[in-house]
């Protein structure tokens, strides 16, 4: 039965049709936001996966290019593997609703949104993002929903819930909040330096309108939705934990997850294991999910020991954070790298820098964005945290991460004006025991300001965790979380930002939603943290950007020209611009305004091609004295090249003070030459004069 159902949100319809598409999937909804259009369908297999001790959700966001009446770039014609975009806006989605689902669930389930028309004035992530929260609900998979999506921007220090494409892409804020009707349940943010207050205000901001949406969700599930399937639970038994517990007491598992070495940890873990094994030989179905028994155990105990006593794995203070180090210049030759060590976290930035045509070309559903800057890529090796693994490219964990950094660092970076570089920041995981994404922004911050990037300000982030009770009054925020607090922990809560504000925010949890007090002791927590890195740490290491960039980075100089001389500057069939390059080994990029940027490394050569530009695009008036090539000789005269394409006639009586009878007299091919110019005759061609230039200029 197709039904269709409309809400107002943010001055714009928002249309949903149910029944009208997609019948056999578990819940499927048609979306329309204003023009723009996102298909999101929900399905989940019959049974449980059989081996694993996980839910496996597969989270799609489809970017049709048709839906922007753009063919794919490229060979291939068709759509291929998930944009960057596209991978990060699965991941928003994911994030907010894997916590919903049941814990021992083990069905697969897929949850698909696919963009098939995009209005600018609708973003179709938001779209995707309600959508797959409305088809899950509406659908037969257990699911404790629902939860709604908002985001929220902010022009001229005003708020604007959904904003259009534009005011999204040019405005100071970028924030993604998901809600259920009591709680928030994630937040994403790119910000340009947003005060703390500001930021938990634009973040209940968005909370308040995520409830008109859960409203609109509730009222379209009571009409159509679907009861819920009942499942085969993959909980570990009751009595399972009974007879380990006699085997390994509360206290021997306490003392073997109480130390501040994560090998050790792992190895009193494995020790405990091959005894419980040993002890349950002979019962295969519980060696069947003993392994996630033994996580549980230990989980248990980690939050006990937190929330009741106030007691960390490492025995730190609640809000201590791990030793910290950094440094600079450690790798030789590259054009900047630094190191951020905090505890068992370890991370190294490479930043290499490149003339601006060296951007990274984007070929996506905004037409605002064509080109990245800016690029930062984040690296997770097996090896950082002791695991064998053959490595298949970057993930969509390693691809969130180095988003994470690359937004956080942004709103401090120079102009194109400033300078006019592209900018490539690695990092590369050298050890890995929480929050490695903070490590990351704190390290690339450092290796910018080596590789003498001219960033306004310096930006650190750290992570907060939480452990929860059983009331919402019961709660312990950690400070600088590491991978035992991560795993075993309710959330975490990544910020960076400078001394005046918020750059970025990735808040992820495990649990159904945190109260306001949570979020607000978060935040104060994070700026605590990041100004002692700043000011204790990395200012340490290097305090601002170096004045000029290393040896080794290329050297860009930047002229502006009539763009009515581009022409010149360029040739027939690119003829004079390629002479330039062939002869200083310079690069040179030349935009439609006229913006002249010659890059080199050597910076006599990079001088000689700024002065032969100069030359070509001069307006060559009676008088300016120039230097030259003899490249021809003629019975009249001799023809002197003073830049590559560019020539003017030295007649044969304007060569020396005396009477010459030959050119061949005075003259050879190749010579060197310093000329006057005596202006254009009636053809527009330039005369020289090698006689009359003053004794001072020669």
């Amino acid at each position: 039965m197709y039904k269709s159902y409309s809400l107002e949100l943010a001055g714009r319809t928002l249309t949903v049709d149910i029944g009208r598409v997609c019948a056999q999937a578990n819940g499927a909804a048609l979306l329309k936001y204003g023009e723009t259009t996102v298909l999101s369908t929900a399905t989940a297999s019959d049974k449980p996966r059989e081996g694993i001790d996980f839910f496996p959700l597969s989270v799609e966001y489809e970017e049709k290019m048709y839906s922007v009446g753009k063919i794919p770039g490229g060979f291939n014609k068709r759509e291929g593997k998930a944009s960057e975009n596209a991978v990060l806006t699965s991941r928003v989605i994911d994030r907010p609703m894997r916590p919903l689902f049941p814990k021992d669930y083990r069905n697969d389930v897929t949850l698909n949104n696919m963009v098939m028309s995009v209005d600018p004035e609708c973003r179709p992530e938001l779209v995707a993002m309600i959508g797959a929260a409305l088809a899950t609900n509406i659908s037969d998979i257990p699911f404790a929903g629902p939860c709604a999506m908002t985001q929220l921007g902010m022009v001229d220090g005003e708020f604007i819930v959904n904003p259009s494409q534009d005011q999204w892409d040019n405005g100071d804020l970028k924030l993604t909040v998901a809600s259920t009707s009591e709680k928030v349940i994630m937040i994403e943010a790119g910000a340009n330096e947003i005060p703390e207050a500001k930021m938990i205000e634009a973040i209940y901001k968005c909370h308040e309108v995520n409830q008109k949406v859960i409203e609109f969700i509730n009222m379209i599930t009571a009409e159509v939705g679907k009861a819920k399937h009942e499942y085969e639970s993959c909980a570990v038994p009751e009595e399972l934990f009974t007879a380990i517990k006699e085997i390994v007491p509360p206290a021997e598992m306490e003392e073997a997850v109480f130390t501040d070495e994560k090998q050790k940890r792992e190895d009193n873990i494995r020790e405990i294991t091959d005894r419980l094994e040993e002890a349950f030989a002979e019962n295969e179905e519980w060696l069947a999910v003993l392994s996630e028994a033994i996580y549980q155990y230990e989980k248990k105990t980690v939050r006990k020991m937190i929330l009741k006593d106030r007691k960390r794995p490492d025995g730190r203070a609640i809000d201590q954070i791990r030793p910290l180090a950094a440094e600079v210049d450690l790798i030789p030759r590259v054009h900047g790298s630094a190191m951020f060590t905090r505890g068992q976290t370890q991370i190294c930035d490479v930043v290499t820098l490149a003339p601006l045509s060296e951007v990274q070309k984007i070929d996506g559903l905004d037409a605002n964005i064509t080109s990245k800057r800016y690029m930062h890529h984040y690296n997770f090796p097996a090896y950082s945290v002791g695991e064998t693994k053959v490595s298949r490219g970057p993930g969509r964990r390693e691809i969130g991460h180095g988003a994470l950094a690359e937004r956080a660092l942004l709103p401090v970076l120079p102009s194109v004006e400033e300078f006019p570089y592209t900018i490539r920041a690695v990092s590369e995981t050298f050890e890995s025991n929480g929050s490695t994404s903070m490590a990351s922004t704190c390290a690339s911050c450092m290796s910018l300001m080596a590789a003498g990037v001219p960033i306004r300000k310096m930006v650190a982030g750290i992570s907060c965790g939480l452990v929860t009770g059983d009331t919402d009054d019961d709660f312990v925020v950690l400070t600088d979380i590491q991978g035992l607090e991560d795993f075993f922990g309710d959330m975490d809560f990544k910020v960076t930002g400078t001394h005046d504000g918020i750059t970025a925010i990735q808040m992820d949890i495990k649990i159904h939603g945190l109260t306001r007090e949570i979020v607000e002791e978060a935040i104060s927590r994070t700026r605590e943290a990041r100004l002692y890195i700043m000011d204790e740490v990395m200012s340490k290491a290097i305090s601002e950007p170096r004045k000029k960039v290393n040896e080794f980075a290329p050297k860009i100089e930047q002229i502006a020209i009539d763009p009515s001389k581009i022409g010149d500057v360029v040739g027939q069939k690119g003829k004079t611009i390629n002479e330039i390059i062939a002869r200083t080994g310079v690069k040179i990029d030349i935009s439609d305004e006229g913006n002249v940027s010659i890059c080199g490394t050597d910076e006599q050569m990079i001088n000689y091609a700024k002065e032969m530009i100069r030359i070509i695009t001069s307006d060559f008036e009676k008088g300016a004295i120039l230097k030259g090539q003899v490249v021809s000789i003629k019975e009249f005269g001799a023809f002197v090249e003073f830049a590559p394409g560019k020539e003017g006639m030295v007649h044969i009586s304007k060569i020396a003070k005396e009477r010459i009878n030959h050119v061949e007299d005075v003259l050879t091919l190749g010579d060197e030459v310093t000329v006057i110019c005596l202006g254009k005759d009636k053809m527009g061609r330039i005369s020289f004069s090698i006689k009359d230039v003053p004794e001072d200029a020669k």
